[in-house]
């Protein structure tokens, strides 16, 4: 069995090379759609064999990966963000799930690396993503900020986790959250939900403090330290965050 690794980038010079070396071995062709990058990035992806398209860099990003995974060939895609890297471990265990002809897919837990240290509870471990399928039968829905791949076929679950060097900084922290709460918002404005009484008092109020609460208390989000503390809170107040930007914007 072969594998694709498919990758959808955007300015991503300083994390693109740890993670393809990561998989140097493991892929059998890299395909990468760049959102028209003004980086190094498509440089790095040349160096690694990469074959790329370069086009648009859409706000709804999952258009890009699913070109990207449009694009493989192989028997096998394993969807990567430039962030993320395949452990040893894991390699391994990929190679060996391969084989099995019961299976069209798997989900990969992940561990994400967050201001210092690996979140390993708030909820954010095994933080579980389905980015290994056999080529034809996932794709993305391209709908949500947070979906997953839909598979045809039965799904399993491997052990080895996925690093994921999401926020070595607080500033990348916030442009991401910057980013998915002006999709939040734009949602928001499509549904014409801005005007809703109900939908306004959960999200400015309910779901925040549900939120908090869920992760930081009933997760144990405080066994992460202050990380844990400044995750939560984040994570909570993007609901009011992504309702304000809906009246705020000219849409």
């Amino acid at each position: 069995m072969t594998i694709s690794v498919v990758l959808a980038t955007f300015n991503e010079e300083k994390n693109l090379e740890e993670c393809l070396k990561s998989v140097k071995e493991l892929a059998d062709e890299i395909c990468v759609v760049d959102g028209t990058s003004t980086d190094r990035t498509v440089e790095i992806s040349k160096r690694f064999g990469a074959r790329i398209i370069v086009r648009e860099n859409p706000p709804m990003f999952h258009i890009n990966k699913q070109k990207a995974i449009d694009m493989a060939t192989k028997d096998w895609v394993l969807q990567l963000d430039a962030d993320e890297r395949v452990t040893p471990e894991l390699e391994k265990e990929i190679r060996e799930v391969i084989n099995d002809q019961n299976y069209n897919g798997y989900w990969i837990p992940r561990k994400n690396w967050f201001l210092g240290r690996f979140l390993m509870k708030g909820g954010q471990y095994p933080d579980y993503t389905l980015r290994l399928y056999r080529r034809g039968k996932g794709n993305l829905p391209q709908k949500d900020v947070h979906e997953q791949a839909v598979v045809d076929g039965k799904v399993g679950y491997l052990k080895n986790p996925l690093v994921h060097i999401a926020d070595p900084e607080l500033k990348r922290y916030l442009m991401r959250w910057n980013r998915y709460t002006d999709i939040m918002a734009s949602d928001i404005i499509k549904e014409g939900k801005r005007k809703d009484p109900i939908f306004a008092l959960k999200n400015l109020f309910i779901l925040p403090s549900w939120w908090f609460v869920l992760t930081y208390f009933r997760h144990k989000g405080f066994m992460d330290f202050w990380q844990g503390f400044l995750f939560s809170f984040f994570s909570s107040i993007r609901f009011p965050a992504s309702y304000i930007k809906s009246w705020i914007s000219k849409k």
